[in-house]
């Protein structure tokens, strides 16, 4: 069974949101390198669309790239997020989008470790980390 899209006005993102999220989430930009909150973070849970709420990468698959943006090798789900050619700036990349309501996360790339190879490079003002319990 297929998730519905969630659909909104760019009048309510922007009620919703930071001027900065959405900018990046909503415009497609990009927070500048190493300024990030989740960048150098080491707690663990799920990191979130900040748009939505739907769960997209584990903390555990989150690793050190030192490109200066939160990485991942993995998305929570295979269906948590989409990705689309980005032509943009005359370069070719992957952008990475939440599959349940369009947020730009930021792009994948093939340089990451194992066991995928990706590099998921996704920007802090995206996300939304959401602490695993301490029992």
């Amino acid at each position: 069974m297929t998730k519905p899209k969630i659909e909104k006005p760019d009048s309510e993102w922007r009620r919703q949101l930071t001027p900065e999220q959405f900018a990046v989430c909503r415009d497609k930009g990009t927070e500048r390198a190493f300024t990030g909150q989740y960048n150098d973070c080491h707690e663990t849970g799920m990191y979130r669309c900040v748009c939505c709420g739907a769960g997209l990468f584990k903390s555990d698959t989150k690793f050190n790239s030192g490109s200066g943006w939160p990485s991942f090798y993995q998305p929570a789900a295979a269906d948590a997020v989409k990705t689309h050619e980005d032509r943009n700036y005359s370069m070719v990349r992957t952008e990475v989008m939440c599959a349940a309501c369009d947020a730009h996360l930021g792009h994948v790339f093939p340089d990451g470790p194992n066991p995928t190879g990706l590099r998921y490079c996704i920007n802090s003002v995206a996300l939304d980390l959401k602490p695993k319990d301490r029992k």
